[in-house]
């Protein structure tokens, strides 16, 4: 499958993150009495996949909610490819793709309708064929949006977030109840994305999806960033820490034996 991004001006990925697009700094937001989010700083790099963790009520929500220009800070600064949350919040809509999840959609239109939908909403031209075609969803174009399976809500879930060519995309837990062969492919498509120079920001609670995508990550808890860096460095600090599990680690996991047995190309309904 090859994502491309007609009109994409991003650097060379195989060149390697070279700059900051965002940048948060001392972030704090408070609700009443509550300190959601306190002080946190840290910075996503241009063509990266950068991943933000945490249990429930960590912050994380919030954290991206406010770079979005969905929420504003309390306190703190926030750039998104160099504009400022508050002062240029529409320059930055303009920048960013955010992907909705099933609710965000009305059922009842057709793959084409609810693309043509988001063109008019964004102010630009769409080639709904052409764009369900690089997902592998051409043949559902007359389908509706309900009727789809797990794997292909979210291909099509992630194909609107490009729709306005944005140089930063959001993906929030984004293969969160899928089947193995519908998660190792929308990997495959995330990837993709960010080699035709799209940085990625995603959360989720599946560690191996995050060890397996992320270039580097924050771990979030209780409104602070408690540890940030390239999945292989934390795991190695851990070890140096003295960590060691319990029982030998298996050199095949259950999920390994599904996919030998049924194999690892993408099932639809």
């Amino acid at each position: 499958m090859a994502i491309l991004i007609s009109g994409e001006t991003g650097g060379d990925p195989a060149a390697g993150p070279s700059q900051n697009i965002i940048e948060v700094r001392d972030l704090v937001k408070k609700y009443g009495a509550v300190t959601a989010v306190d002080g946190i700083s840290f910075s996503v790099r241009e063509g990266e996949i950068f991943g933000l963790l945490g249990p429930n009520g960590a912050g994380k929500t919030t954290t991206l909610e406010i770079i979005e220009t969905l929420k504003p800070p309390t306190s703190g600064s926030v750039t998104v490819d160099g504009f400022d949350i508050r002062r240029e919040a529409h320059a930055i809509k303009q920048r960013i793709g955010i992907q909705l999840q099933a609710a965000g959609f009305y059922p009842y239109l057709t793959l084409v309708e609810l693309l043509e939908l988001f063109g008019v909403m964004y102010g630009v031209a769409v080639a709904p064929l052409e764009i369900l075609r690089r997902f592998d969803l051409e043949e559902k174009a007359g389908a509706q949006f309900n009727h789809m399976s797990g794997g292909q809500k979210q291909r099509f879930s992630l194909a609107t977030t490009l729709i306005n060519r944005p140089r930063v995309i959001f993906l929030d837990e984004p293969t969160t109840g899928l089947d193995p062969q519908a998660r190792i492919n929308l990997w495959s498509v995330i990837r993709e994305i960010r080699v035709q120079g799209v940085t990625v920001v995603l959360t989720t609670h599946y560690m191996d999806e995050a060890e397996q995508l992320c270039d580097r990550l924050a771990i979030m808890d209780h409104g602070h960033i408690i540890t940030e860096g390239t999945p292989g460095r934390l795991i190695e600090e851990l070890l140096q820490r003295g960590f060691r599990r319990e029982a030998e680690v298996r050199p095949a996991s259950l999920e390994d034996v599904f996919l030998d047995l049924t194999g690892r190309h993408l099932r639809e309904e």
